[in-house]
């Protein structure tokens, strides 16, 4: 085990330029660094993760392993003053978050089972949540949760763009099945078009 604990950690070093590691102690408390664990913690234990410091959206460790173990989800709606003030506060204390927009019926119902019966924002810090915008209990809620007081994204980060809480269905087998009916058919046609390979330039069907 630890001879391939030892050739993994070599295998991303040589793909990355860092690695983010997640071990727990005796006392069973989990902990994350950017440098490896002591010789005394089991292999089993230890988990590794690399991350690309390379590029701008690369993020320190500290921010890297909070945003993995409590990721941030941010639902809501237009014309909302709380959500507005919400957005702003993260992006002020630079939180990595995804955001999900609530404005039909089945993205309320998202909302409803992610753990609002209605009131916007919602913020979901991992397993953790708040029900409308107070900037004192977010800014708790994401220090627990182990974000920096501070902003560390790093430059030219961005978040995903929102989208809403229920994304659109995909298409049903039957349209899969006439859209690919009518690609082949339209290959089949434009196969058909093409000239002979030895004809002349002037070649006309």
């Amino acid at each position: 085990m630890k001879m391939r604990l030892a050739v993994v950690l070599l295998t991303c070093a040589g793909a990355a330029s860092a690695q983010m590691y997640k071990w727990k102690d005796a006392n069973g408390v989990t902990h994350f660094s950017d440098t490896p664990p002591p010789a005394t913690v089991p292999a089993r234990e230890v988990s590794v993760k690399s991350y690309n410091t390379g590029g701008p959206a690369a993020m320190p460790p500290e921010l890297a392993a909070a945003a993995q173990s409590r990721p941030v989800t941010l639902y809501t709606t237009v014309a909302c003053a709380g959500c507005d003030q919400g957005r702003a506060l993260l992006q002020t204390r630079g939180i990595p978050y995804t955001e999900k927009t609530v404005n039909s019926a089945e993205d309320h119902a998202m909302l409803k089972r992610a753990g609002s019966a209605g009131q916007l924002p919602l913020l979901l810090v991992g397993r953790s949540k708040q029900v409308g915008y107070e900037a004192s209990t977010w800014e708790t809620l994401l220090s627990d949760a182990g974000y920096p007081a501070q902003p560390m994204l790093p430059s030219g980060y961005q978040n995903p763009a929102p989208a809403p809480a229920a994304p659109p269905p995909g298409p049903t087998a039957q349209e899969r099945a006439t859209a690919a009916a009518k690609e082949a058919a339209e290959q089949a046609e434009r196969a058909r078009r093409l000239p002979p390979i030895n004809a002349k330039p002037d070649f006309q069907f």
